[in-house]
């Protein structure tokens, strides 16, 4: 081999060397950057009253529950386990009346979090946002029977009684 032909070699080498590199040290996500959802929250939509209430991060999870309420009756609710999985963050989903399914971090950062899973019916894509202290906003997103759709939510901070 020549040396004009060694040096591209070389150089090829040393980008996938070093991308393999840059790859092992991306820092792995911990359950404490999204610690910011713990605590319960309330939001309305027409007549319905949505609770969710978030554990805080310990054991490399959160554990999180929601309900909705309509006419004094629930009408769904979900279980939601948050935990650290191979450098991500999972969510795995129970909904009440669905089979469970697991999102991936796709975004995560001080007041942000979405999650995905592209082979899910609907949501393919589930969001949360802090805005401050007191308001959460969390969105399920994706293609519903071939067509986009998004459904928004909007938390205020509940006060919990203690008994």
């Amino acid at each position: 081999m020549s040396p004009a032909t060694r040096l591209p070699c070389c150089v090829a080498l040393l980008l996938v060397g070093s991308a393999g590199l840059s790859v092992a040290a991306q820092p792995q996500l911990s359950i404490t950057s999204v610690a910011w959802l713990r605590g319960c929250w309330q939001g309305t939509i027409g007549q319905s009253t949505m609770d969710e209430q978030w554990m805080a991060p310990r054991g490399g999870s959160m554990l999180g529950m929601s309900r909705t309420v309509r006419g004094g009756q629930t009408t769904s609710y979900e279980l939601v386990l948050l935990k650290e999985q191979d450098g991500r963050l999972a969510y795995q989903a129970h909904p009440s009346g669905q089979a469970s399914a697991v999102f991936l971090s796709r975004e995560v950062s001080e007041a942000t979090v979405v999650f995905e899973n592209l082979q899910h019916d609907f949501p393919q894509r589930i969001g949360y946002r802090l805005s401050g202290v007191d308001a959460l906003s969390a969105w399920i997103e994706g293609t519903d029977k071939g067509r986009p759709r998004r459904i928004d939510y909007s938390y205020r901070p509940m006060r919990m009684r203690t008994w």
